[in-house]
């Protein structure tokens, strides 16, 4: 992709940067050019989070600047782009966020240790996000394998990761979606995943044989 355009990877909570070390991998062999952005998930605030994402992002001198973000990621990164328009324009690819807020988390707050397992992050996952960036081509990636610690709080319906349902995943605003089946926290270690990534990146679609997308 060249010097002049760069992907930051945002992983999710519970976990730090190196949980994208295999994307992170498969996206530069794939020839982007990759920066790694870690926070503590639980014990700063989100604001925090979306005002330090924003202050990393903003130490490159790039034209174009893409964002690849995992489930809480995906609203750290939604938050730090809807509140200012200074960065390079460039594309965003959620893999499982929960857009319209995770019911897993909703449970889970009510659970004995559930405020410490969620911490600050709390309130949004259970609220999600449901505007996209505006002016950044935003696509989703669904897990559709149904295995997860989530299923420990109880029944999540027909199609979801094992954590996050696909409904949460969905919004009229997104550019384009696909459901892939993986876990939530398998989309990491996904080759196709990577693959469906980098061709967002590159086109601002999936790829999609059947259709002729390539």
């Amino acid at each position: 992709m060249g010097e002049h355009t760069e992907v930051i990877l945002v992983h999710g909570l519970w976990y730090r940067a190196w949980s994208l070390r295999i994307l992170r991998g498969r996206l530069e062999n794939a020839g982007f050019h990759l920066r790694s952005f870690s926070y503590p998930t639980r014990t700063r605030s989100f604001e925090a989070n979306a005002g330090a994402l924003k202050q990393f992002a903003s130490q490159s001198q790039v034209a174009r600047q893409h964002f690849v973000a995992h489930s809480l990621g995906g609203l750290v990164t939604l938050a730090m782009l809807s509140r200012q328009n200074e960065l390079p324009p460039g594309r965003l690819v959620l893999l499982g966020t929960p857009l319209r807020g995770s019911q897993v988390a909703r449970r889970l707050v009510n659970w004995p240790a559930g405020g410490f397992m969620l911490g600050q992050a709390a309130q949004v996952l259970q609220q999600g996000h449901p505007d996209v960036a505006p002016g950044r081509e935003t696509g989703m990636i669904a897990g559709m394998k149904s295995l997860g610690l989530g299923r420990l709080t109880g029944r999540l319906g027909h199609f979801h990761d094992g954590t996050v349902t696909v409904e949460e995943t969905q919004s009229a605003l997104l550019d384009d979606r696909i459901e892939l089946p993986v876990t939530h926290t398998g989309m990491l270690l996904s080759h196709d995943v990577a693959l469906q990534a980098a061709s967002f990146l590159r086109k601002g679609h999936f790829k999609r044989p059947d259709l002729g997308l390539r």
